[in-house]
């Protein structure tokens, strides 16, 4: 399951659940740039489109006016398409100061970028992250006659930044060698088969690289290779690479999922639960918000998810974080406890702040070039969300906050929840964000003007769609900056809940 905007080492309402960024990517060979083949793609059969979930909900329709449903969704099909213009690092205060990594981040970038000059941020109400700005897309790279083809979720990532390895490799040119110049592309469609020597098929350009392996060495049958597979010296999205760049002080996030620890707001000496936890950074950003001090447990039903999350905990030094792998809808004991018990399942009113991070579709997650996800799929998720909502109501105590989020930008995995839960349970009322960075709610739920103030939706088509360059930089004062980043990031959505102290 797509889970929500944790970290961005990897990376929609749209009318096709294929798309390429016909607008901004440099076109591939046979196809894949503005006006051709490349540029928009249906498919045949059950695979769900955003328009299918877009046009399932004619009260939306009615709220915004066809034409103006209409022009929205194309919009967010652009955007969604496009990494992110910052890259967004949270710093572990635990173990130290902003100013002290900003100031040897700096020194990183410049050493990767040979001197260029890009600026590290700080955010003014967001006073543990840095931004950096992104360069691109850069549309004067040269192609070059060898070429690496590599799956989606490779691409992405080489998106945002990173370079590519061995397994995310598909297949390579014919005579491939280490140490080759060589231009990478990603197989959007999954049609290209691994250990192919050549590829037509459609493929967007990510950029240039060396080849740190030679053809026969990826695809050797002494069995998968890891580690690097091409080091990325050209990328059409000029983003510093994170590999092993400070890996205790720095935590990669997107910008909103940072936002959602600090609505939640938890305090020094409280017991919190994660409810869906994997990959572990807004758990770690929970726990150094409480300096460390009290109680967060982190659950979900993957047990490999957990064990990553312990390695980030341990990792950033934090002491506080107890993971456990179990399904958060069975989180609610039905029967008494033994006292030395810690993990699940935990009685009623045994939390102070719950953070549901729910399971969704994954629809505001950028860049996104392909979703392929049948509608029953992406239906599934609501009902799904219920049930773990409904847990979570019961575990948290009298007075406690409950914060609700998901990565997608459908109605009915935010907005008609957020309806859903205050109807079903008096209990709970709507609470003010701080910060509110974002949007407020979209309507065609049914909620209130009032209400969809409170609610706080990071809406990526917001923002007019541009490249940017130094001499973009240079010329940008630091608060449009900073109101770029706030606005030109994935797709998300929060909601702040207090239950109230009457049963």
């Amino acid at each position: 399951m797509p889970r929500c905007g944790g970290s961005t080492g990897a990376a929609a309402a749209c009318p096709a659940p294929m798309v390429t960024p016909a607008a901004a990517l440099p076109a591939a060979p046979g196809g894949g740039g503005p006006g051709g083949p490349g540029a928009r793609h249906t498919f045949s059969g059950t695979k769900c489109t955003a328009q299918q979930v877009w046009r399932k909900k004619p009260q939306l329709i009615t709220a915004l006016g066809t034409q103006e449903a209409e022009k929205k969704y194309q919009s967010l099909l652009s955007h969604l398409s496009h990494p992110p213009a910052f890259t967004t690092v949270r710093v572990n205060t635990h173990l130290a100061s902003v100013k002290h990594v900003k100031k040897l981040l700096f020194e990183e970038i410049q050493k990767q970028f040979k001197g260029l000059c890009v600026p590290v941020l700080e955010h003014p109400k967001l006073q543990d992250i840095l931004l950096i700005p992104v360069i691109g897309p850069r549309r004067d790279l040269k192609k070059h006659a060898s070429e690496v083809i590599v799956g989606a979720q490779c691409g992405y990532a080489v998106l945002r930044g990173a370079h590519v390895y061995v397994p995310g490799i598909v297949s390579t040119s014919r005579f491939v060698k280490a140490g080759d110049l060589v231009s990478v592309y990603s197989d959007i469609e999954g049609k290209c088969k691994r250990g192919a020597k050549e590829f037509d098929g459609v493929k967007v350009f990510l950029g240039n690289g060396i080849s740190e392996l030679s053809r026969s060495e990826i695809f050797s049958s002494n069995g998968q290779l890891k580690g690097l597979g091409v080091r990325m010296i050209e990328p059409v999205y000029l983003s510093p690479s994170f590999d092993n760049v400070l890996p205790s002080h720095l935590f990669l996030q997107n910008l909103p999922s940072v936002v959602v620890s600090h609505i939640l707001n938890p305090q020094p000496g409280e017991k919190i639960l994660d409810m869906c936890a994997a990959p572990g950074g807004k758990t770690t950003h929970l726990a150094a918000l409480m300096h460390d001090q009290g109680e967060v447990i982190a659950m979900d039903k993957i047990a490999n998810k957990i064990k990553k999350i312990k390695q980030n905990a341990e990792l950033l030094q934090l002491n506080c974080i107890k993971a456990f792998c179990y399904d958060g809808t069975k989180a609610l004991s039905v029967e008494k406890r033994e006292d030395k018990q810690e993990g699940p399942p935990f009685l009623p009113e045994s939390f102070d702040r719950i953070l549901l991070d729910a399971p969704c579709s994954g629809m505001g997650q950028r860049p996104n070039m392909v979703y392929s996800s049948t509608l029953k799929e992406v239906t599934s998720y609501q009902p799904l969300q219920r049930k773990l909502f409904t847990v979570a109501v019961k575990l948290l105590k009298p007075g406690g906050v409950l914060v609700y989020s998901t990565c997608t930008i459908t109605l009915s995995e935010n907005e008609e929840q957020v309806a859903w839960a205050l109807k079903t349970f008096p209990c709970l009322q709507l609470h003010p964000q701080e910060p509110h960075i974002g949007g407020e709610g979209m309507k065609g739920a049914g909620l209130s003007l009032d209400q969809l103030k409170l609610l706080q939706r990071f809406d990526p088509s917001a923002v007019t769609l541009q490249g940017m360059d130094i001499n973009y930089l240079q010329g940008s004062r630091e608060d449009d900056l900073i109101s770029l980043a706030n606005k030109d990031c994935i797709g998300f959505f929060i909601a702040k809940f207090i239950k109230s102290n009457s049963k």
